[in-house]
């Protein structure tokens, strides 16, 4: 009970009014710059709506996957909101473990999001988790060190070009690499680069009978390609780097070239977060000339998870980070061009971002390039880009990440690492049905 003062014939009485039932929401998230920008902001909407409090359980990426996925199939009800990928929305929720998003405030403008966003993370046609940001990827790069070299990037560039560029720009005494790429194990961190990269060398995961295709001329030129121009242009340990760690190395001018996912763009040329700030240009990511670059579709959304029990409060916070509101918030504190990215159209009609952003119209045009339903040079069984959308990629995609991951730390030969990955994809496609 509250006590406020009333007053009864002019004298002062105590009276005891009903305190208003606080919810507290226990918010899951991932280590990312942009979550932890929210979770510094998270005040302005307490103090919207006093009577909720909030409660943040900040994860490294693989992490977090494993807590959520653990979480929500075992009904465990730990948390109120989640941070999934748009591999798991679609999954998820034709297995019923998240509630549909259709109270988010007539302001909300569902209309927009970016339609290839908003059609990854819905289902028959109702959206159940609101894109926090989108992203594909692309090629970062150090103006200064390719102007020094006399090279010039092109806006499309090829691999061949790529890898040639990286083996100049490498000075391993100086403590400069020609490339930094992803190469710490998880399906989500060196397999979303490797997928990628594959699609654009023409290989796939599964032929169109769920047959898998790592015992494929295409895949071993990936692999092969991969591990060698990591070798000989990469920096050390780069089979514990995820895009965090690589991230740090390029804002410390450790990297010539940097191909990760488009939302980085903003950190990178951040003065307060990158020494090359105002040394980085951008280019699509690298294609063999078969149609397809090495290119992403990803987003990181918010959504509500069947079991909890305060989906009215959820749904509110759900609506306020992932609103236009939320972006002019994050504008007027650190500036338009850290925003969130990739999940509305407005945000790239907008002229204010788009004059601080020199990255905008290349993350949209890299966004718009990915194809979910058409992944790959051959024909595919699967939707997704750098994995396929069947509940038992993420298991396979781990430990197949696990070979490659060991391949690049030269434990494993790419010969070795290739059977390994072929046999334990084929097993548990096998063990799913998928295959006899």
């Amino acid at each position: 009970m509250k006590h406020v003062l009333g007053a009864v014939c002019g004298a002062s009485v105590l009276l005891a009014v009903p305190a208003m039932a606080e919810t507290t929401l226990t918010i899951a998230t991932v280590n990312n710059g942009d979550m932890i920008r929210m979770q510094g902001l998270t005040g302005e909407f307490t103090k919207k709506n006093p009577d909720i409090t909030v409660k943040w359980v900040t994860l490294e990426e693989n992490v977090l996957r494993q807590r959520v996925t653990t979480d929500i199939a075992t009904k465990g009800g730990q948390f109120d909101v989640l941070t999934i990928g748009t591999y798991e929305v679609p999954i998820w929720a034709k297995k019923g473990w998240l509630v549909p998003l259709a109270n988010l405030g007539a302001d909300y403008d569902v209309a927009d999001l970016l339609p290839k966003i908003k059609d990854a993370v819905s289902a028959d046609g109702k959206l159940y988790a609101a894109p926090f940001y989108g992203e594909s990827s692309m090629v970062m790069y150090r103006t200064d060190l390719f102007e020094k070299a006399g090279l010039k990037m092109p806006e499309k560039p090829s691999w061949d070009f790529v890898i040639d560029a990286a083996k100049k720009l490498t000075d391993k005494s100086a403590g400069t690499y020609g490339i930094c790429l992803r190469g710490k194990a998880g399906w989500g961190e060196n397999m979303a680069f490797l997928s990628a990269m594959a699609n654009s060398y023409g290989a796939r995961w599964f032929d169109e009978n769920w047959q898998p295709q790592f015992n494929t001329p295409e895949w071993k030129t990936t692999l092969t390609t991969y591990v060698s121009l990591m070798k000989e242009a990469g920096p050390p340990g780069a089979s514990s780097n995820g895009f965090n760690e690589n991230l740090a190395l390029f804002n410390a001018g450790k990297c010539a070239m940097w191909i990760d996912a488009t939302v980085a763009a903003s950190f990178v040329t951040n003065p307060k977060d990158s020494k090359v700030a105002d040394k980085v240009g951008f280019a699509l990511a690298p294609n063999t000339g078969l149609g397809k670059n090495a290119n992403w579709l990803w987003a990181w959304n918010l959504a509500i998870p069947a079991g909890s029990k305060k989906t009215e409060a959820a749904e509110k916070f759900i609506a306020w980070a992932t609103s236009k509101d939320y972006t002019k918030l994050v504008a007027s504190k650190e500036g338009w061009a850290n925003v969130p990215p990739g999940t509305r159209t407005s945000l790239y009609q907008n002229d204010e971002y788009l004059k601080v952003a020199p990255f905008a119209k290349l993350t949209l045009a890299s966004i718009d390039a990915a194809d979910p339903n058409k992944p790959t040079v051959k024909p595919v069984p699967y939707v997704g880009v750098q994995y396929a959308a069947i509940p038992e990629f993420q298991g396979i995609g781990t430990q197949v990440g696990q070979q490659f991951s060991a391949a690049l730390a030269g434990s494993t030969t790419v010969d070795a690492a290739l059977t390994a990955a072929q046999s334990a994809t084929e097993r548990e496609m096998k063990r799913a049905g998928y295959i006899k």
